[in-house]
């Protein structure tokens, strides 16, 4: 008894063995297989949208009120072209980024599932994520002294609260839509309120929204006259 004892106890341990070679030996998933969403945000997200989509280099993606106002058409766009000249970059094999059109699938609806909170706006109309109509610049200089001057300073050229929004170099990193982008949501991660919050009891039209963006947009730097500087930034 005593032999098949040890017999079977050499049988088990080494069927284990074989187990844990056919574990090793197995094949790696391919880069287009990888489904998880977890993986794929950590692989081709995080190093400028920060670990969990929190803030880093690039804006918070981790924010209700941001993908209350994106839809999943607007972030998929987004994620598959990515935004010519900006930091963006293409992420779909067709634009010649690596993923499939099924793992940016996975990527935006993962962001939603997660980190969307249907009741965030509820009872709220809020701006619309795209412009309806041009902004004007002239009326943008009076929005941004009544909206942005108490953090940002008188003519957005940085305040107590907050630095300049007219700087050359961060003008030349950001599209337009990322700065209605940050007007509408406001940067959770940097303290700064959403299009609610500037003047209290007083939130943002969407026309006076579009008339900032024009504001900023006219003090960009054309391209003869400075050199953009490549560093993350992108869109939202």
């Amino acid at each position: 008894m005593k032999h098949l004892l040890m017999l079977a106890m050499l049988l088990t341990s080494a069927a284990c063995g074989v187990s844990e070679r056919a574990k090793d030996d197995a094949p790696p998933i391919a880069p287009d297989k990888v489904l998880d969403f977890a993986s794929l945000f950590a692989q081709n997200c995080s190093g400028c949208h920060g670990i969990s989509g929190r803030g880093g280099a690039a804006a918070q993606l981790a924010d209700p009120v941001y993908l209350a106002v994106a839809d999943d058409a607007a972030i998929t766009r987004i994620t598959s072209a990515g935004v010519s000249g900006t930091a963006m970059p293409a992420f779909a094999q067709n634009s010649g980024g690596m993923l499939t059109d099924q793992q940016i699938g996975v990527i935006v609806r993962g962001m939603r599932s997660k980190w969307a909170r249907p009741d965030v706006l509820a009872g709220i109309d809020p701006p619309p994520y795209a412009a309806s109509q041009p902004g004007d610049p002239q009326r943008g200089a009076a929005a941004v002294e009544r909206y942005c001057s108490s953090c940002h300073g008188a003519q957005g050229r940085g305040g107590p609260h907050a630095s300049s929004i007219v700087d050359p170099s961060y003008l030349q990193l950001v599209s337009d839509q990322a700065l209605r982008t940050a007007i509408i949501v406001g940067r959770p991660d940097l303290g700064a309120p959403d299009w609610r919050g500037d003047v209290p009891g007083r939130p943002m039209t969407p026309q006076e929204i579009s008339d900032v963006v024009a504001w900023l947009a006219a003090q960009r730097p054309s391209p003869g006259n400075f050199t953009a500087l490549r560093m993350p930034g992108g869109t939202r």
